[in-house]
Formats: C-alpha cells, structure tokens, sequence
C-alpha cells in the first residue's frame, strides 16, 4: 500500500499568511535548566573601526526552538543531519488545549484529525512566554499515555510551546523515548500564541548539525 497522500493548504493556491513559531535567539533568553545559555559577543565591530560587524555565538543544540532527532535519547539513533526533511515539513495540524488543563494527555489527542501526521499543541505556555519571556517549571507537557496515542497514531512529528515535550523528576525521561524511539520526531520551543488551532503548512529548518543531538531552527506555519 503507498504513502497516504497529506492534504493540507496550497501555497500555490493564494497569498499565504506566515506565522513565525520560532523564538528569538539572545543573550539572557529562557533555557532549561541545566543547559548552556545562549550568549552572543562581538568579534568584529563597526563601532570599534573595523569593516565589519562578526559576533561568536555559543548556546546549546537544543536551545529556543529546537527539533529532538532520536539520537537526542536513542543511543544508535538518527541525528539531526541525517533526518529526512519530509518528516518535519509539510502538513500539519494546530490543536488547542483548555487553559486550565495542566496537562497533554489521550483526551487531547483524540482531538488531532485521523490521519495527520504533524501535530502542535498549543497550550497556556504561548500566552506565558509572551508574558514573561521567563522560564517556569509548571509548564504544560504531554503524559506518556498521550505520546503513546500519538505513536498509535504513526504521528510522524509533535510540537508543544515548552521548552521540553514532558515533565520529568525521575530521570527516565518516558515521553522522549516513547517518542523517538518510535521514530516520532519532537519540536520544542514553539511559540503558538499567533496560530489559532486547525490546519496549516509546517516550515522548520532545523541547523544542519554533523552528527547532531538537537536542531536549533526556524519554524513557521503557512495559511491561507
């Protein structure tokens, strides 16, 4: 049986509306903790009389938006430069979640429309980081019985507006390995608080990382 053909909206169909998912990368920004922030210093400046302006970056694989590969938990897994672009480009579908729920969990997933393949969750976390910019730790996050649904679902992608797709005190980290080890790629660091839920084209073009454990990216959604 062939690939089931993904309808989503034409870009060749009208002027399409771009939504920007990404969050900005600079100095100061949220990261999770633990991980290397971000910092930017000049190394060539128009201002100190060079020619030029060149800055030296430094922050983690995984900082701001960010795509997950399975190498990021699965030790012979895939990194990120040896992804297929298709998986993390194409349709996609937005799904709302109730302010008040503190969770993802089955009951959100059996809103996702039969068949689609790229799903971001859109949660109380856009309106918070549009708040404070600030990192909090009672994010709102996918259970691992929703991340089993969606590999039930042969979910090719999921995205949620945290900085991490699960809460974890254990150190077993069961929802990223639900997930990647079942070939479902994670998209973190999403900002959704300009995309009302339904149907749109997904764009993310995560860093072209050698052998790499996370993806920095650019993301946006396209609409009619």
């Amino acid at each position: 049986m062939g690939r089931r053909v993904e309808r989503g909206p034409d870009p060749g169909s009208s002027i399409m509306r771009r939504i920007d998912i990404s969050m900005p990368l600079h100095p100061g920004m949220a990261a999770f903790p633990g991980d290397p922030e971000f910092r930017s210093v000049p190394h060539r400046s128009l201002a100190r009389g060079d020619a030029y302006n060149v800055s030296a970056l430094s922050f983690g694989s995984h900082a701001g938006t960010h795509l997950d590969p399975p190498r990021h938990f699965i030790a012979d897994g895939l990194p990120t430069d040896r992804l297929d672009p298709e998986d993390f480009n194409g349709p996609c579908v937005v799904v709302g979640v109730d302010a008040g729920r503190a969770e993802v969990g089955a009951r959100e997933v059996s809103q996702v429309p039969a068949g689609a393949q790229r799903v971001l969750f859109r949660t109380s976390n856009s309106a918070r980081w549009r708040a404070s910019g600030r990192f909090f730790p009672d994010y709102v996050a996918l259970t691992a019985g929703a991340a089993d649904a969606l590999v039930a679902r042969h979910v090719r992608l999921v995205g949620i507006d945290s900085l991490s797709v699960e809460v974890d005190t254990t150190g077993a980290f069961p929802v990223h390995h639900r997930l990647l080890g079942n070939g479902c790629l994670i998209l973190e660091g999403i900002e959704l608080g300009d995309a009302a839920p339904g149907a749109y084209e997904l764009v993310c073009l995560p860093l072209r990382l050698q052998n790499g454990d996370g993806g920095p990216a650019r993301a946006m959604l396209l609409a009619p």
